[in-house]
């Protein structure tokens, strides 16, 4: 097998590896504006925030992968939250159920 070739197979493990984790996201600024006017909010969105991503952590590979890339995309171009990302996961799980339930 040529070196390029090689390197080409190893690099495609990487990526899908990359993004087939929980993508890193920055809540800080969410957590800000959320707490803008409510004194002690932003500690408490940012534990939140840390809990959603503990359960996504635990969950990722039980959602589908089409979903996992559509709520990512949709979550990071609106404000990058965990729990955001988290309740878009379940949801589109949960209409995929109906879905198969109701074809019966």
């Amino acid at each position: 097998m040529s070196p390029s070739l090689l390197a080409a197979l190893l690099g495609s493990q990487l990526i899908i590896g990359v993004a087939d984790s929980v993508p890193t996201l920055d809540v800080t600024p969410s957590c800000r504006a959320a707490a803008a006017n409510t004194p002690g909010s932003f500690e408490s969105c940012m534990r939140d925030e840390q809990s959603a991503r503990s359960s996504l952590t635990a969950q990722w590979s039980d959602f589908r992968a089409a979903d996992r890339a559509s709520c990512a995309q949709e979550t990071r171009s609106f404000n990058a939250s965990y729990v955001e990302l988290l309740t878009c996961l379940q949801t589109a799980r949960d209409a995929a159920k109906l879905e198969r339930r109701d074809k019966q």
